[in-house]
């Protein structure tokens, strides 16, 4: 989340749990919050409310099991692992329930815990997939954002909500790939790689927007990234971004209104992988600045080094007719490689991929090592 503990020193053992926490969503432009820290696999395992905690950890757990697992860490007395997805959709049904009796607009932002680990579908939906407990987590994550579609449409204002549906990666190896295969079942489909990749197992993701009152039932077939929804919501409010706003968001809304636009919103998307390494796909085309996965699969950085070795320090590929990135054609179409090489570092450069004014960018400079392969 980014906020701070209310710690003498770094580490758990000095948090004081009494007090609120700093630099919370509440102080970030949020009315209101409820909510954990991260993942949960990642302690402390305390709700916290608005700023402050709900409960103070009265117990330490721990779950060793791989595909529950979570870390050993202090947990409030009102906190059980199991039932966080089903507490917290409660809770988002009714903050949307309240809104709607008082007639209020609201902006809802509902980062679930599943089906991230720990894996833990609940007793009524244990056995219902067929594929393990894996699947049966995701059965149970399709019916609790289920839940949160039938409050609205009991809300009376399903006709003009926006609810976007949405991940952040691809399914991750903690989910048990190879033994979901063997059962028939390929999570990331086609696509190499999976969560952490460069590769599109790691990057593609589903995408499901609902707006009755302004758009139709559609598919967009071209490349759009989650940043996108910064400008595209504010172009809805009718707020105009300043250049230091949502550098690489992209305005979506002709994509959502209409079923026949067929321009290219984005110019192109660069994203990177586990081990900040980058890749840049414009169009067909899709250049990796790295011989390797960049993440978690074969080629693994720091694993498969002696492979990664001999291999062409660049990959291109045509996502139309090698969608399950086979081919590597970085000599076939150096001129490829030189534009896509270019856009990348213009758009470091100038610290954005819209246009605008240049701006600084935030995070570590490691992209300057690329800049010689």
């Amino acid at each position: 989340m980014g906020w701070d503990w209310n710690n003498i020193d770094a580490g758990e053992e000095n948090v004081d749990f009494s007090k609120p926490i700093k630099n919370g969503p509440t102080t970030l432009g949020f009315d209101y919050f409820y909510g954990f820290t991260g993942s949960l696999d990642m302690p402390p395992y305390v709700y916290v409310e608005n700023n402050m905690p709900t409960a103070i950890p009265n117990r330490e757990t721990e779950n060793k099991d791989k595909y529950a697992f979570w870390r050993k860490g202090p947990t409030a007395s009102d906190f059980e692992h199991e039932k966080a997805l089903p507490n917290i959709i409660s809770r988002a049904c009714k903050y949307i329930e309240e809104k709607s009796k008082l007639g209020q607009p609201y902006f809802l932002y509902l980062p679930i815990p599943a089906p991230h680990t720990p894996i833990l579908p609940t007793e009524e939906y244990k056995g219902k997939s067929g594929l393990g407990s894996y699947g049966d987590f995701v059965i149970m994550v399709d019916d609790m954002v289920g839940r949160i579609v039938d409050a609205v449409e009991k809300s009376g204002k399903a006709k003009n909500t926006l609810i976007v549906f949405t991940s952040d990666n691809g399914c991750s190896p903690a989910s048990g790939i190879a033994n979901l295969k063997t059962q028939g079942h390929y999570p990331n489909y086609i696509y190499r790689g999976h969560k952490a990749d460069l590769f599109d197992g790691g990057h593609r993701i589903p995408c499901i927007v609902k707006w009755p009152q302004k758009s139709a039932p559609h598919y967009v077939n071209q490349t759009i990234c989650l940043t996108d929804f910064y400008a595209t919501f504010a172009a809805i409010n009718g707020y105009k971004l300043e250049d230091s706003e949502g550098e690489d968001s992209y305005n979506i809304l002709p994509l959502l209104e209409s079923e026949t636009h067929i321009e290219p919103i984005r110019e192109a998307t660069v994203f990177h992988s586990f081990y900040g390494q980058f890749t840049i796909r414009k169009g067909k085309w899709k250049l990796l600045l790295s011989p390797s996965s960049g993440g978690w699969s074969f080629p693994k950085p720091d694993k498969d080094n002696k492979i990664i070795a001999q291999l062409p320090k660049l990959q291109l590929y045509d996502m139309q007719a090698d969608p399950s990135e086979k081919n590597n054609l970085c000599d076939k179409y150096p001129d490829v490689v030189n534009e896509l090489r270019s856009l990348f570092f213009d758009y470091v450069k100038s610290g954005r991929s819209t246009p605008g004014n240049p701006q600084k960018n935030d995070g570590p400079e490691s992209w300057k090592q690329l800049e010689n392969i």
